[in-house]
């Protein structure tokens, strides 16, 4: 299948069947956690990506391979902004139309100011936007986003999309070590998210390899911080343990390249989804997968991963102006 993956263990989706929108790194966002790798080229324009009739008719031979109870939700997540993809919302009511599952929808929200956009995902069951910054300063830094994607209108779309929305928003607020786990940045995301009116808060941390080798996850006391702060609706979202599902293919490394493309896998995580076949057998799909020239291996703080050959993983050093807003956070919590 080439738009449909998993199920794959998702830490709020359970076993989530994903379902790609857009072709890797198109996004208008270029986190310096994003675990597929650095945007190259920063993308605004809305069109149809994949062919939204193949989406739909992939979605319908996935669940027919599929028994019940072994997929809890679709997910529509692109490999870059899945908002990007002009027809999400024609795809999102025919999935909704074959199945009862409930349909989630993943995405960095920046398009939410956009009306025909918030129309468009009135009919999913969960929209799982992110704010990561309480300030315009802090948004640029850890998302740099395309230029038309201001801070103000990333608020004033979440906002008028909770305003309209009568399925389960949840915002996901991914902290990294010395940005946004201080308690001023904390204190800017919780005014922000006050207005927005969330029904969840997830709080995440980069678990996967991301895009800048100095991006590093917060240690607990700051995930307890954050916790008290951004309030009773927050909560900290485990990495999920279930193993990936690759039962849906016969060729083991087609099967590992659907998943890595859109979600790096540790090698552990490849050896136990592919538990069914020896271990030597498994050595010699990892070695076919190496030698395809479509996957990589990139290491962060000693742990490998396997992700897209195509995907960019910058070892740049941590730049000055981060540099300056990490000491600018740490001035102000000392000061408090």
């Amino acid at each position: 299948m080439r738009y449909v993956f998993g199920p794959v263990p998702s830490r709020r989706l359970h076993q989530s069947l994903g379902i790609d929108t857009v072709p890797l790194k198109t996004c208008n966002w270029n986190c310096v956690y994003c675990q597929l790798g650095r945007t190259r080229r920063l993308v605004a324009e809305r069109k149809e990506y994949y062919p939204s009739d193949e989406i739909v008719t992939e979605v319908t031979q996935a669940l027919a391979a599929h028994k019940p109870g072994e997929i809890d939700w679709l997910t529509f997540v692109g490999s870059g902004e899945t908002l990007l993809h002009s027809r999400l919302g024609w795809m999102v009511r025919q999935v909704k139309a074959i199945t009862q599952l409930p349909v989630a929808v993943i995405t960095n929200g920046s398009l939410l100011y956009l009306p025909e956009v918030r129309q468009e995902l009135s009919a999913a069951d969960a929209v799982l936007p992110t704010l990561d910054a309480g300030t315009a300063d802090l948004y640029r830094i850890i998302n740099r986003p395309h230029p038309s994607s201001t801070y103000e209108r990333l608020v004033e779309g979440l906002v008028a999309f909770r305003e309209v929305y009568a399925g389960k928003m949840w915002v996901e607020v991914m902290l990294v070590r010395g940005l946004n786990d201080e308690p001023q940045a904390l204190w800017d995301i919780a005014r922000v998210l006050d207005r927005i009116k969330p029904d969840a808060v997830h709080i995440n941390v980069p678990v996967r390899p991301p895009a800048e080798k100095w991006v590093e996850p917060p240690p607990e006391e700051s995930l307890r911080r954050a916790v008290a702060i951004l309030g009773n609706i927050a909560e900290v979202v485990r990495p999920a343990q279930r193993r990936f599902d690759l039962s849906a293919f016969d060729d083991p490394v087609t099967a590992v390249l659907s998943i890595i493309t859109r979600h790096p896998m540790r090698q552990e995580e490849i050896e136990k989804a592919l538990s069914r076949w020896s271990p030597v057998h498994v050595e010699q799909i990892l070695a076919k997968l190496r030698a395809s020239g479509q996957a990589q291996v990139v290491e962060r703080s000693g742990v490998r991963y396997w992700s897209a050959a195509s995907a960019f993983y910058s070892s740049d050093a941590l730049p000055r102006s981060v540099q300056s807003q990490m000491q600018r956070q740490k001035d102000v919590s000392y000061a408090e």
